[in-house]
């Protein structure tokens, strides 16, 4: 009697670890990290977005550089992207902002977006990077949406106008700001937990979408009817 007593209490708490065991793991869901990024990697997609938007603002620094040597060379020099009194790099070269730390912005462009083309091989080849590298990542992309940012609205109350090859720029810098965010909390080099790191992820297009319209209103609200020289 004692035995079957035994036996039987034995079976249900096994029945209960059973049940315990299966119910522990939290179900993962697509927006979870896998193991490869919670230990520094990310997705291919992430890695492409580095390549092709570090691409496309060292290719707008390089023209932005251009001019500006050829602005220094020939005062008369008119840059090519200059369509209208609204729209044109020519005065925004000339300007304060243009040179904000002493020496010409593009140089930062042409210094920071090759570096992220490389970070983006990098992950592509499914490497994986430290956590302290990836929180130097987030700085920088901070530093380079914040300095955006002021130049945006340098642009629109001050010099009251818009360079193409800026916009190239502030294109690519809310995605990658966004993006870098999203990853650096998934992956645990930022706080923020599961909840945020789904968040982020789930709605990192979203968010993106979201910036360029607030870009595009505050571009509306401070220049107005200006705006209507560009058709």
């Amino acid at each position: 009697m004692e035995d079957t007593q035994v036996q039987s209490g034995t079976d249900a708490a096994q029945e209960a670890e059973g049940e315990q065991t299966t119910a522990a793991p939290a179900t993962p869901t697509r927006h979870s990290a896998t193991a490869h990024q919670r230990a520094g990697g990310a997705s291919y997609g992430y890695a492409l977005l580095l390549v092709i938007a570090g691409a496309l603002g060292a290719i707008a620094s390089i023209a932005l550089t251009l001019d500006y040597l050829n602005l220094l060379a020939d005062p008369d020099y008119v840059p090519v992207c200059d369509i209208n009194p609204i729209v044109g790099c020519g005065m925004f070269l000339g300007s304060a902002p243009a040179s904000a730390f002493g020496f010409p912005n593009v140089i930062i462009g042409m210094v920071a977006f090759p570096i992220v083309v490389t970070i983006g091989v990098v992950l592509a080849a499914s490497l994986r990077l430290p956590r302290w590298f990836w929180r130097g990542m987030v700085a920088g992309m901070a530093f380079g949406i914040g300095f955006v940012t002021w130049l945006q609205w340098q642009s629109f109350t001050v010099i009251g106008g818009l360079c193409p090859y800026c916009l190239v720029v502030w294109a690519v810098m809310i995605p990658l700001f966004v993006h870098t965010v999203a990853r650096a909390v998934q992956n645990g080099a930022l706080p923020g937990g599961a909840e945020l790191s789904q968040f982020l992820i789930r709605y990192r297009w979203a968010l993106t979408v979201l910036w360029y319209l607030l870009v595009v209103a505050g571009a509306m609200f401070a220049l107005g009817d200006r705006l209507l020289l560009m058709f």
